[in-house]
């Protein structure tokens, strides 16, 4: 199987819709109740919420291909709002990184992360930061194979009423 990386264009945000429902919906499931996850699946990623973020050009969206099939995607950003004391660096936030299931093991979530940590090396980031539900063992451990350590800070996650707590990794490079 040949996996490419491109980026999104406002074309796919039909595809990306669909597949960001789908795979949070997978990765989220019995965390939260039914009527929290579809109305969070409905605020964050209807076509018009991502078509608004793929236009922006500081707001970088990417497919991984699997011999031409949309199989995952990548979301990051210089963006500090999120833990402040990022300010301190040049600092890049992995924003989404989900694999549809079909695809899992695989090497898509490899072939994005390597992308990631390329793009951030290139463009001479500091450092490289990201948000993990802290029950997501499974991508904690992902994360951490590629040197993302527990940073010791938390921020709230919320799905709908349904609170959720989420681990900030980080990476120096």
């Amino acid at each position: 199987m040949e996996i490419t990386i491109r980026k999104i264009t406002p074309e796919d945000v039909p595809v990306l819709a669909q597949m960001a429902q789908q795979t949070f919906y997978d990765t989220f499931t019995g965390t939260c109740t039914e009527e929290d996850m579809q109305g969070f699946l409905k605020e964050y990623f209807n076509e018009e919420q991502l078509g608004k973020e793929v236009a922006n050009e500081n707001d970088l969206y990417f497919f991984a291909l699997a011999d031409g099939i949309p199989a995952g995607y990548i979301r990051f950003m210089e963006d500090y709002s999120g833990l402040s004391l990022m300010k301190q660096w040049k600092a890049l936030e992995l924003k989404r990184i989900y694999v549809l299931k079909e695809f899992h093991g695989k090497g898509i979530a490899q072939a994005l992360i390597d992308f990631f940590l390329d793009y951030a090396r290139q463009q001479q980031y500091q450092v490289v930061w990201l948000g993990v539900w802290e029950h997501n063992y499974r991508a904690q451990k992902f994360y951490e194979k590629y040197g993302f350590v527990n940073s010791g800070h938390t921020h709230d996650f919320p799905i709908g009423n349904t609170p959720q707590t989420d681990y900030w990794f980080w990476k120096f490079l």
